[in-house]
């Protein structure tokens, strides 16, 4: 039996929630399989969601690695197309740590592409009638580290590996903020579970960006 490995962030900056954690408890509520599904909510700290990323791929050595976070501001679902060796915080994590110009994994490469078709994602996304564009920015704090590390983990393997970027919920957004209702978020990694399963290569089509 395939295994996928779903997580989410907890909240942070002060927020009262985190559309990420949020939605990925509610895709594991209402997943019926045939894969088994493994879902976790991990901490929004540099050195502790690595760490506890680690221990989730070696208990569960997963086929899939789908992880998931907020990009407030943004108005669509954003999978990301590459994680940078990077980390430089603008403000603490929940640890109170705020890395600057310094190495997500100390001699590891400069970036990893993701091995999810993200292209192929979006457009399962758009085809659902839920907005989403291919993502060339993780940025540099937990989110862009949380990527980075799982696709350093898997880079000798066959595990897919990715992030996938979301905008606020509806109802938690701050004002003027772009959002969506949290069930389409759900609705969302769902889809981009399924796609990342069943379709073997990405779809050859435009998916860059012009600035």
């Amino acid at each position: 039996m395939r295994t996928v490995l779903l997580t989410g962030f907890e909240p942070f900056a002060g927020d009262a929630a985190n559309p990420s954690g949020d939605a990925v408890r509610l895709v594991q509520g209402r997943w019926t399989g045939p894969e088994r599904l493994v879902v976790e909510v991990l901490p929004v700290a540099f050195e502790a969601t690595t760490a506890r990323l680690a221990e989730l791929l070696a208990a569960h050595r997963p086929d899939v690695v789908i992880a998931t976070g907020l990009a407030g501001g943004r108005d669509a679902v954003t999978p990301e197309r590459v994680a940078i060796n990077l980390a430089d915080a603008r403000i603490p994590d929940n640890a109170g740590h705020r890395p600057q110009d310094a190495p997500v994994i100390a001699g590891g490469p400069a970036a990893y592409f993701a091995t999810l078709p993200v292209k192929a994602i979006s457009a399962g996304l758009a085809t659902s009638g839920i907005p989403s564009t291919v993502s060339h920015t993780a940025g540099t704090f937990v989110c862009n580290a949380t990527m980075y590390a799982a696709l350093h983990a898997t880079a000798q393997s066959s595990v897919r590996a990715g992030f996938i970027h979301v905008p606020w919920a509806d109802g938690a957004a701050p004002v003027g903020a772009p959002s969506l209702p949290i069930e389409r978020i759900a609705d969302a990694l769902e889809i981009a579970v399924r796609v990342s399963l069943d379709v073997e290569s990405d779809l050859a089509i435009a998916g860059g960006a012009v600035s």
